[in-house]
């Protein structure tokens, strides 16, 4: 599609250069944006009578992301932005809390909340360094991108793929924006029920650093290793190993290995050995998955707080079953309806199951969770691009409030060029 004078000075103009200076170049030629527009309802009755009984809110999202091409020469030049804006539909007394909105002091949301993130990149050859806004997912850290509008980072990030095979990625962040969030803040290490992890002093640290990569042993077996450190908080090794076994026609089995070793960093009792096997059977447009994760040492899983997402198999819609010393199970099946002719259409369920969890003098902790979700693309035509997902998640346990939990999730993404 053409691209508007418009959208070419203000690329133009946010590098420093001059419009004529880069007519040609392919920082305008591959550049691109987008807009976002996405209605979330959220539901969670909670099945007791003390408390709040339940959290739900409807709201309506925008997200305007710019990706712009890289100037010519040695070392390329480009700029990316990301523009959010969110603002509630309902969110009646006491109902609050959903992650949706931003929070307001008296235990209700805000009306609207938003903001705009910024990203300089430089090109060598493969490798691409990023400084500014950040939306991160590896093994160290998460970006949430499950409620109206993403989690953002602020930071560096530098990402080589110039050794064939192998893709290096460091970083440094300072700041979050969370997800329900117009502020950047401190990071803060979760301290989830159960987790058994304490803090002395300030829960909070302004330096997140990591250091890994990924690199292909032989066409079918990829593994991982990363180091991360959140400041005077915890320090992680991370190790992943992912194998694709072809088996017969449209048949494979895949196998996903994963343990991490967290410590202390001098401010909290941080000490967990983490392991997670998933491996999943699949046949045309079905998966079968079998999933274990194992807690072990005097906490739970570390990572950093609120709404970013552990690298775990067991990581699912409520829970994380991560906590101190818990063993859990997981059965998954997912359908691709594209295999009868649908494409567009996804199916996926899933039940897990956690025990052993160290309650000091409790009772052993226990807890289960079943989630379902169906979801639907337009392919094509006039609504090309429209997305329904319904997510369905029943959460129970003898330790805290029992769930009952539903999301449905209208977007429709428009290229603008």
């Amino acid at each position: 599609m053409r691209k508007t004078s418009l959208a070419l000075a203000v690329a133009a103009s946010t590098l420093g250069l001059s419009l004529s200076q880069v007519a040609t170049a392919a920082f305008i030629e591959d550049s691109k944006a987008s807009i976002e527009a996405r209605n979330f309802y959220y539901n969670s009755d909670f099945r007791e009578d003390a408390g709040q009984s339940k959290s739900e809110e409807w709201a309506q999202g925008f997200l305007l992301r710019m990706e712009s091409g890289y100037t010519e020469g040695t070392v390329g030049f480009g700029v990316d932005a990301l523009a959010t804006f969110g603002f509630k539909l309902d969110s009646g007394d006491g109902t609050a809390g959903s992650g949706l909105l931003n929070p307001d002091r008296s235990g209700g949301s805000q009306d609207n909340y938003g903001g705009l993130g910024l990203t300089a990149k430089a090109k060598v050859s493969e490798s691409v360094l990023k400084v500014g806004a950040l939306q991160l997912k590896n093994q160290a850290v998460g970006s949430s991108d499950s409620r109206l509008l993403p989690q953002v980072f602020r930071g560096a990030n530098l990402v080589s793929k110039d050794i064939a095979g192998l893709t290096l990625d460091l970083g440094y962040l300072d700041e979050v924006n969370n997800r329900n969030s117009s502020d950047y803040q401190d990071m803060r290490l979760n301290t989830f029920t159960n987790s058994g992890i304490t803090v002395s002093g300030a829960n909070q640290a302004n330096q997140f650093i990591f250091a890994g990569g990924n690199y292909k042993l032989t066409d079918n077996l990829t593994g991982g290793y990363y180091y991360s450190n959140l400041e005077d908080l915890y320090k992680q090794h991370s190790f992943n190993l992912v194998h694709v076994l072809p088996l017969a026609d449209k048949q494979s089995l895949k196998s996903d290995l994963r343990y991490a070793r967290s410590t202390d960093d001098g401010s909290s009792n941080v000490d967990n050995k983490a392991f997670g096997a998933m491996f999943t059977y699949a046949i045309s447009g079905h998966s079968f998955g079998l999933g274990y994760q194992n807690m072990s040492g005097d906490t739970g899983f570390a990572y950093i707080g609120d709404s970013v997402d552990p690298f775990l198999v067991n990581y699912v819609q409520v829970g994380n079953f991560a906590a101190k010393d818990e063993t859990s199970w997981q059965a998954r099946y997912d359908f691709n309806f594209a295999s009868i002719g649908i494409p567009g259409l996804t199916f996926m369920t899933r039940y897990l199951t956690g025990d052993n969890i160290d309650r000091g003098a409790n009772p052993e902790g226990k807890e289960w969770e079943r989630n379902m979700d169906i979801a639907y693309v337009v392919q094509d035509g006039t609504f090309k691009n429209l997305g329904i997902k319904w997510r369905n998640a029943t959460m129970r346990n003898n330790f805290s409030r029992d769930i009952d939990q539903n999301r449905l999730i209208v977007s429709y993404t428009l290229p603008l060029f």
